[in-house]
C-alpha cells in the first residue's frame, strides 16, 4: 500500500487556504477515484482505494500542520510501512505560485509540517509533491499569508497546480516518480 498524504489544517476557517494544498490535491485524487476520505483513526481522515492499479490510503492529518508527523508515524507504524510506501503533499512559499516541484527525498526547507514528519519519521527518504504558494515577503507575515485564502490572479495558476499535482501523483504511482520529475517539475 501506498499512503498519499496531503498536509493541511483542519476546520471551515482554514479550508481553501495556501497552507492547504495538500488536502485539496487529496480531495482532488478522492474525486476523481471514487474514494471517500471520511474514516477517522490515527489523527487523521483516511480512504483506501486504487490509483494506477496499486493500493492506496489518502490521508487528510487532522493534528494541523505543525504536529502532521504524528498522523504520520501513526499510519506507517500501524500498517507496517516504511518511508518507501509514502508521498506527501503540501504547499511550499519557496516555489512561484502554480508550480510543482516533485522530489524522492530530502530536506524539508522552511515547512513545519515536514520538519515534523521528518523528525518524528527519523527519516526523509520519502517521496514529496510540492505546490507553489509563492511568497509575500516583507508585505504580511508568514503566519497570516499562508493562513489567508489565494489572490484572485492566483486562483486559476492554483486550480491548475492542484490537476496537475493529481495528474504526478498518478503517473508515479502508474509508471515511476522519475516519469513524473521528468513531466511535471517546474
Amino acid at each position: 500500500m501506498i499512503v498519499i498524504v496531503g498536509l493541511g489544517n483542519p476546520g471551515k476557517q482554514y479550508e481553501n487556504t495556501k497552507h492547504n494544498a495538500g488536502f485539496l490535491v487529496i480531495d482532488r485524487l478522492a474525486e476523481r477515484h471514487g474514494i471517500s476520505v471520511s474514516k477517522l483513526r490515527h489523527k487523521a481522515l483516511s480512504g483506501d482505494g486504487l490509483i494506477a492499479g496499486k493500493k492506496v490510503k489518502l490521508v487528510k492529518p487532522q493534528t494541523f500542520m505543525n504536529l502532521s508527523g504524528e498522523s504520520v508515524r501513526d499510519i506507517l507504524h500501524y500498517y507496517g510501512i516504511g518511508a518507501e510506501g509514502l508521498i506527501v503533499v503540501y504547499d511550499d512559499i519557496d516555489i512561484p505560485v502554480g508550480i510543482l516541484r516533485i522530489r524522492k527525498q530530502g530536506s524539508a526547507g522552511t515547512h513545519n509540517g515536514m520538519k515534523n514528519i521528518i523528525y518524528l519519521l527519523e527519516n526523509d527518504q520519502f517521496a514529496r509533491f510540492r505546490v507553489g504558494i509563492g511568497a509575500d515577503r516583507g508585505r504580511i507575515p508568514l503566519r497570516d499569508y499562508v493562513l489567508s485564502g489565494f489572490a484572485a490572479e492566483h486562483l486559476e495558476p492554483m486550480r491548475e497546480a492542484i490537476v496537475r499535482c493529481a495528474d504526478a501523483i498518478e503517473l508515479a504511482l502508474a509508471d515511476g516518480i522519475d516519469k513524473a520529475m521528468q513531466r511535471y517539475n517546474g
